[in-house]
């Protein structure tokens, strides 16, 4: 990770903590845990809400074929044009609460998979239910979300409407993360 990472990411964060979520791009630990999650060559679509500056989309990218649709979901408009510049084969949003709306947009009926690093936890109840309805919407049945989260204060909302698979915790990344690997029901 390169330098102007960590300062798109701190610069980010300070202008705007209860979007970017983070001070620090997720650890190459934690993006590690992220993508060993996922069986990719059974993936054709995928979209990666609240990319940052990419430490996960860098791993997941290099698993994928070339036909595999990624969607790449950032507000911070500093950090999604260093996605573009990085990744200009993939397609970019700025708004998670419009999934549904891109996908079809972009022809695409159904993703495989979705990894998911939005900050729930400084979202108004509202917005979490929004976001959490396009999610499950979006996902095929038996599709796969891997969210990653400082907290366990979304795990009652997800099994309500998902099957939580395994919920993991990765301790030594700043802060420790808990990372959830959730199926579509059937």
């Amino acid at each position: 990770m390169i330098m102007s990472e960590y300062l798109l990411f701190l610069q980010g964060f300070l202008k705007d903590p209860k979007r970017v979520g983070n001070i620090l791009p997720s650890s190459q630990l934690l993006a590690n845990k992220i993508v060993q999650s996922v069986q990719w060559h059974n993936v054709n679509a995928v979209a990666e809400l609240g990319a940052g500056t990419g430490a996960i989309t860098h791993l997941m990218t290099s698993q994928l074929t070339n036909s595999t649709k990624v969607l790449l979901f950032e507000r911070n408009k500093k950090m999604r044009e260093h996605l573009k510049a990085i990744y200009p084969e993939c397609i970019f949003h700025s708004n998670a609460s419009y999934l549904l709306k891109k996908l079809n947009q972009e022809g695409i009926r159904e993703l495989d998979c979705i990894i998911c690093g939005l900050p729930f936890f400084n979202f108004s109840i509202e917005m979490r239910d929004k976001i959490l309805h396009q999610i499950v919407k979006s996902l095929k049945p038996g599709g796969i979300l891997v969210a990653y989260q400082h907290s366990l204060h979304m795990k009652k909302r997800w099994a309500k409407q998902l099957l939580i698979e395994k919920i993991e915790f990765v301790p030594y990344t700043f802060p420790p993360t808990f990372v959830y690997i959730c199926r579509k029901k059937e």
